[in-house]
């Protein structure tokens, strides 16, 4: 594997690549990195792709646009065509997890001719809501359930990443535990914060990494999000009502190329995404593979790597994939 700088249009992105073959890109989420996908990028090289998985804008080495309004998802779909662009290919199949689930998804839906295939991990496609913008719906959700703000709710706030960046090492130690499978149901997160309470301060102060977690390899996202902070990252969500704006003219539309969704059966995250699930062929035309990973939590490509790369590569060597 090697790391290197690649400049796109307008943005210098650090990628971590390895093998020589059909190009699969890797889009990594919330708080993670390209380094997030080691696992896939060995697996993947060593089966005859070219694998790239890149820190994405406002993370780890890439470039940190300092406007809130340049973390939309048409810059993020835009950043990934350029980049397939500047490794000097014409198309690609496209993977994300979590945050970078979105973007796939959406690369997939808005240019068909240079993402051939996409495999989702943990967020299934979610279709435009055309009733209005979507932090309003979450509000009337929340209050439904009496639980306290979805925590993508309080991350609208100007000043949400400052409890992050006050101790990285805890707020990640906390995100990784929180939504892993590894963790009791008890002390998972479920996504809700009560009021007085904080996304930190909600996972139990006990919580320890993930069996999958080496210290080593937790102390790159310590490094990284330290030095670069977690505005960046948090701006992604501070314009999900700016996304459903920009995307009327995707009201409606559907993938139509080839589609895979593999979630682990206790991640967190199904509480509030994962009512998509069912319905998620019939936005996904050309449907493929939809599993669910008995046991598996939020962080299922590094928690069940084997699991996740046996599923990847089956997927690409389906007709008309890779």
């Amino acid at each position: 594997m090697n790391t290197r700088h690649i400049q796109t249009d307008g943005l210098n992105q650090q990628i971590l690549e390895a093998g020589s073959g059909p190009l699969v890109l890797l889009i990594h989420g919330f708080p993670e990195l390209g380094i997030s996908w080691r696992a896939q990028v060995e697996a993947l090289a060593a089966a005859g792709f070219h694998v790239v998985a890149p820190d994405m804008r406002g993370y780890g080495g890439t470039d940190k646009p300092q406007d809130r309004e340049a973390h939309t998802i048409l810059h993020l779909v835009g950043d990934m065509v350029d980049l397939v662009r500047a490794l000097g290919q014409t198309s690609c199949v496209v993977v994300g997890h979590d945050w970078g689930a979105p973007v796939a998804w959406h690369c997939a839906l808005t240019r068909p001719d240079l993402f051939r295939a996409v495999f989702g991990l943990s967020v299934p496609f979610q279709p435009r809501r055309p009733k209005g913008p979507p932090t309003a719906a979450m509000a009337v959700i929340s209050k439904r359930l009496g639980l306290g703000d979805l925590y993508i709710s309080r991350f609208q706030a100007d000043d949400a990443h400052a409890v992050f960046e006050a101790d990285p090492a805890t707020a990640l130690r906390k995100a990784f535990y929180g939504y892993d499978g590894a963790t009791p149901d008890a002390r998972q997160s479920n996504g809700f914060i009560p009021e007085g309470e904080t996304f930190i301060s909600t996972v139990p102060d006990d919580a320890t990494l993930p069996p999958w977690m080496s210290e080593a390899h937790f102390a790159e996202y310590v490094a990284a999000f330290s030095a670069g902070g977690f505005r960046g990252p948090l701006d992604w969500y501070r314009n999900l009502d700016r996304n459903w704006s920009l995307t009327a003219h995707l009201q409606d539309a559907r993938i139509t190329v080839p589609a895979a969704f593999v979630v682990g059966e206790r991640d967190p995250v199904r509480h509030y995404a994962g009512a998509h699930e069912p319905g998620l062929k019939d936005w996904a035309t050309d449907l493929r593979m939809q599993v669910v990973v008995p046991g598996a939590g939020h962080w299922i490509q590094q928690e069940r790597p084997d699991e996740v790369n046996r599923r990847l590569l089956e997927f690409l060597r389906m007709p008309g994939v890779a």
